[in-house]
């Protein structure tokens, strides 16, 4: 097993937790409003949900995921959970003080908006369904099932590197942000999570009635 080969699916991992989403949207603006851990646990909680597909995807759970009520349920809560996080990151652009930011989010409550965001998801589903379940098909093809578990830790590996180096920027840009900036970023990312809660709302009601 080479060190190139094992890199290679640290940053696959890396990449797939890189294109910009509802969970990348809330980790910046929970990030440059309260600091590190508030943007790292935010991504923690999201990498539990993406843990549990991994390991639905590698225990062969997925056809529970198939059931058409399920989909639609994930759709609509999805849906629902984006539209509300982001109305309030709206909302609460107007309160930001620079004096009593930090710390205004507990940290359980970033952990669960980053699970929740991921576990009902049906484009995060897919998306390991499709990525993840591929990876694990050409691995077993190359290598055998043995090296599964130590090529799906890289991938997970990656994913934690990608949340360490988000978290890590949105501490730096809080420091040069002024007041204007952090709200704006503010609303920015609560239209963009109303956004992409609107799309998952449209397309449980589609499947519903569809």
């Amino acid at each position: 097993m080479s060190t190139s080969i094992l890199f290679s699916y640290i940053l696959l991992g890396f990449t797939l937790a890189a294109p910009i989403g509802p969970v990348n949207s809330a980790r910046l603006d929970k990030g440059i409003k309260n600091g590190f851990w508030h943007a790292w646990v935010v991504g923690a909680g999201s990498m539990i949900a993406d843990g549990i597909f991994m390991l639905m995807v590698y225990l062969g759970m997925v056809h529970f995921l198939e059931i058409p009520i399920i989909q639609i349920f994930l759709w609509l809560f999805g849906g629902f959970v984006l539209i509300y996080t982001g109305i309030e990151s709206i909302v609460g652009a107007n309160s930001i003080n620079l004096d009593n930011l930090r710390g205004k989010d507990s940290l359980a409550k970033c952990f669960l908006t980053g699970f929740i965001m991921s576990i009902t998801s049906p484009l995060s589903i897919l998306f390991w369904l499709g990525i993840y379940g591929s990876v694990l098909a050409k691995t077993v093809q190359m290598n055998g099932t043995s090296s599964l578990l130590i090529y799906s830790s890289m991938i997970f590996l990656g994913l934690t590197l990608w949340d360490i180096l988000v978290a890590a920027l949105t501490t730096g840009f809080r420091k040069f942000l002024k007041m204007g900036s952090l709200k704006a970023i503010s609303v920015i990312s609560g239209a963009s999570l109303v956004g992409f809660g609107v799309y998952f709302g449209y397309q449980g009601i589609v499947s519903l009635f569809g």
